[in-house]
Parts: structure tokens; sequence; C-alpha cells
């Protein structure tokens, strides 16, 4: 059984999701949200397997809901389920850990599909979507070492304790503040950065912040030594 919870504010849209999960063979239906408040206090109990997500929340949008549920359900799958279509919700919505993103005008048997393909580590989404996350991407430049000097001194930290190793949870500990403090301070990071995950983040920084390699004659001069 794939279980799955569900964010969305319309109550005619809620019911109808939920109704498509608990009546389809395979899937149960574990909990469902009006809100981001909500959702964020009683997920981490329910633990889905998949989350479908409205990104327009009346407190704070699916994205930012998202951003703070991903460490604290490392193995749960997020699924964008919205009527925005341009490429800034679409980019936010995977940086944010979004593994999936589909629009509301998506039948029931689509929805269905995606959350299976989600669930066992696809990346459902329309191809005009696809291509427009491509587009965005390949128009991303490159970070260079003034957005690394650009770094608040507690996104510096945060982000050595990255390449460290230390998990969101660990870097809370450590710092004395929240997993959505970090959460916060990391996702300015990837913004200053140019980046859109933890490894590109950490292999970028560490090319940026190595000592230049030496010079020939420096080597030379060495080997004579």
């Amino acid at each position: 059984m794939i279980s799955v919870s569900i964010i969305e504010d319309d109550p005619s849209v809620r019911k109808i999701l939920a109704s498509w999960v608990s009546d389809a063979r395979g899937f149960r239906c574990a909990g469902v949200h009006a809100n981001a408040a909500r959702a964020l206090a009683q997920l981490p109990s329910e633990k889905p397997d998949v989350v479908l997500v409205d990104i327009n929340l009346p407190d704070q949008s699916g994205i930012e809901c998202v951003w703070q549920l991903k460490p604290l359900l490392p193995r749960t799958q997020f699924l964008m389920l919205t009527m925005y279509e341009d490429a800034e919700h679409i980019f936010k919505a995977l940086e944010a850990g979004a593994t999936g993103y589909l629009l509301k005008r998506n039948s029931r048997d689509e929805v269905l599909v995606a959350v299976r393909q989600v669930h066992e580590g696809g990346s459902p989404m329309p191809s005009f979507i696809a291509r427009k996350v491509v587009s965005f991407f390949q128009r991303v430049r490159q970070p260079s070492r003034e957005d690394v000097q650009s770094l608040a001194p507690r996104e510096n930290e945060i982000l050595q304790l990255l390449v460290r190793g230390y998990s969101y949870k660990e870097i809370a500990d450590l710092l004395g503040i929240s997993i959505p403090t970090v959460n916060t301070h990391i996702h300015r990071t990837y913004e200053k950065l140019h980046v859109h995950s933890r490894g590109e983040a950490v292999a970028r920084y560490s090319r940026m912040t190595e000592p230049p390699a030496p010079s020939s004659a420096s080597d030379a001069g060495v080997a004579r030594q």
C-alpha cells in the first residue's frame, strides 16, 4: 500500500483527491490537511510515502511547507499539484525538495500514476514543464568566488558543516537553532551560489574555497629541493 497525505486548502478539491486515493487499489489516504500549519503538526506522525501539495495555501506557500517538512520526513516524496505553470514556481518547488510537479487539470488516473511513479523513484511532470526546467537550468550562471564571499557568517558556517557531512538536525543541535532556521539559511545559500541541491552546493563551495594550484615554476623549485 502506498500511503498518501494531502495538503490542499480548497475543500472540494481536497475531498476529490482524498476519494481518488482512498478508492484506488494499492493506495491509502494517510491524512488530509487544509493548511501548512496543520500539515507541519501532523505529517511527521503520519509518515506518508507521498504527499500531494498545493502551492497556494492560505497561511504559507506549499513550497515553504515542503522546505520545512523535507528534513523531518527525508524518505517521503513530495508531489506538487497546482495551477502554476511558470518556471519560477516549478524551480522553487523542486529546489525545496519536491520530486514531481503536476497541474490540477490532470485526471484521476494521471495523478495516481504520478504518485506511483514518484514512490518508485521517478520524477513525474508533463513534458512541457520538463522542457521549462531544462531551459531554466541551462540559463543559470555558474557561481564565482564573489558569490561565496557574499555569504553571511551563519550561512558560511552552516555550509562548512554540510561540507563536513553533518545532517540538518546535527547542524541545528550544534548551533542551537531550529531545523526550519537551518532550512532558511540553506535556502538563501543555494540562491547566492546559484545551485539547487546539497551535493551541488558542497561541490561548488569546495571548488571556490580551495587554494589555487601551484604554478609550474613553483613545482620545479620544490622538485629541486
